[in-house]
């Protein structure tokens, strides 16, 4: 199973959310093999990833997984070093036939297009987030927005 996540980059998190999304990998995940694709950027991108590696202490077939926009010579020279420490693995997804300025909307369809569910902190209608989300609509997929007062 893969599950991915799009969420605003103003986020703080909360003990209430926290419960949430550890109850949802439980229901989705349970002792199966996951993945989690993150993008590890912004706040609910931080707050999923503490989640993940929460569950992970007692779900060890759980991996968390950096999916990075970028390949560049200098990207990792300066930004996958940190990203080593904080994740099982990090993917490429391939897009060196993207700008680079739209690697992040790129990578964030490719994300959800690879998951079977996607779980979201969308409150507001606008924002890379919000167009992730409408992605995953669009797309079909089992979408659990956590905002208790979500769109």
């Amino acid at each position: 199973m893969i599950i991915t996540f799009c969420g605003h980059a103003q986020y703080t998190e909360s003990e209430t959310d926290r419960q949430k999304l550890l109850s949802l990998f439980a229901q989705l995940i349970g002792d199966r093999p996951a993945l989690l694709y993150l993008g590890g950027y912004g706040g609910f991108d931080a707050f999923a990833r503490k989640c993940g590696k929460l569950y992970q202490k007692t779900h060890p077939n759980t991996r968390l997984v950096f999916v990075t926009p970028y390949i560049t010579e200098s990207y990792q020279k300066n930004h996958l070093g940190e990203k080593k420490d904080l994740y099982d693995e990090i993917l490429y997804p391939g897009l060196e036939d993207k700008p680079l300025k739209f690697a992040i909307s790129y990578r964030n369809k490719w994300m959800v297009e690879q998951a079977d569910c996607v779980i979201a902190y969308i409150t507001h209608d606008w924002g890379g987030a919000y167009q992730a989300y409408k992605h995953a609509k669009r797309k079909k997929k089992k979408l659990f927005n956590i905002a208790s007062k979500g769109i």
